[in-house]
């Protein structure tokens, strides 16, 4: 059963020429994306630095306001909610920061942070809203004599779980991950993301997984969708996606991904060029230019996201259906 239902949300951010200049173009951050999020799952999004990943997730939430596009969360749709609706909706939908620290208010203690959407919502006050936090710390594998102390008294990761406490806080029901280990050394990483597996299936949560590390999502995710320059290019379980994947860039960023097992060779592949500018992206397909199967049709017309048995490609050589 789908929880969130996206529908050709568009985000661009205006270009000018100076502070008074007319506008002369967009930056096309998130251009036209369709996914379906169900309840109880994970889904991954991978893609390189600056492919729209993290806006996306923000968009999606009405942290930035967007272009165009639907933002079904049940069967309401988010971007026609006015602002007192939306807050009221906003119990349902968290975000969990990718700097733990930059995400913290370094004046407040960590039982006011935890405790702010509690008082925000009218959700608990006094001493039901301490047993809440208490309860909270615990669940995120801090103490309780963590309570009166500042965010810059603590490691990196044990912010990273005072973030999520403050998530959690509300009891939504989807949580935007928005690359939450990248900031962490490799043992902690697994730590957190064993404690959202955790989390989540304790309180039944939906997340959406932002990460540019495709090691990181393969232990966490139940789908992958792939995303380059504002779309999505692939989309499958994350099984098919690590044995199968169809899309030239979705290969070329699995084959970098290293590998423990030495035995295990696999041929690196280098794609050509650079990541075309957003404001001005290619025509046709927006990753020919650096694709080495590419046919000319595949600068002539945008290759949809066909689907076949559940895995999404968008590509004219390998998708699901072949065009002449």
């Amino acid at each position: 059963m789908s929880l969130l239902e996206i529908r050709e949300l568009k985000k661009y951010f205006p270009v000018g020429d100076g502070l008074f200049s007319r506008k002369r173009g967009n930056v096309k951050a998130v251009d036209g994306v369709n996914l379906t999020i169900n309840e109880g799952e994970t889904l991954g999004l991978v893609g390189e630095s600056g492919c729209g990943k993290s806006t996306l997730g923000r968009t999606i939430l009405r942290l930035i306001e967007p272009t165009s596009g639907e933002v079904i969360f049940h069967d309401k749709n988010l971007l026609a909610l006015s602002a007192r609706e939306l807050r009221e909706m906003r119990r349902e939908m968290q975000i969990i920061f990718q700097d733990p620290y930059a995400s913290l208010n370094p004046r407040m203690r960590v039982g006011d942070i935890i405790g702010e959407g509690l008082e925000i919502h009218k959700l608990a006050r006094g001493r039901a809203k301490r047993d809440r936090i208490m309860e909270l710390l615990h669940q995120v594998g801090l103490r309780e004599d963590h309570y009166p102390r500042y965010p810059h008294e603590f490691s990196g990761g044990q912010r990273q779980r005072i973030g999520i406490a403050r998530a959690l806080a509300v009891s939504p029901k989807f949580i935007v991950c928005d690359e939450p280990v990248s900031s962490l050394d490799v043992s902690i990483q697994a730590q957190i993301i064993n404690l959202l597996q955790e989390l989540q299936e304790k309180m039944h949560l939906t997340y959406l997984f932002i990460s540019h590390d495709l090691r990181v999502v393969e232990h966490i995710s139940h789908r992958v969708a792939i995303m380059y320059l504002g779309k999505v290019v692939e989309i499958a379980a994350g099984e098919t996606i690590y044995r199968d994947a169809k899309h030239p860039y979705t290969r070329a960023l699995l084959s970098a991904v290293p590998m423990p097992e030495t035995s295990r060779k696999k041929e690196r592949i280098v794609l050509e060029g650079d990541v075309p500018s957003p404001v001005n992206p290619p025509s046709g397909c927006t990753f020919h230019p650096r694709c080495a199967y590419r046919q000319p049709l595949c600068s002539e017309m945008e290759p949809p996201l066909d689907f076949a048995g559940g895995h999404g490609v968008s590509c004219h050589v390998f998708g699901p259906i072949k065009r002449a």
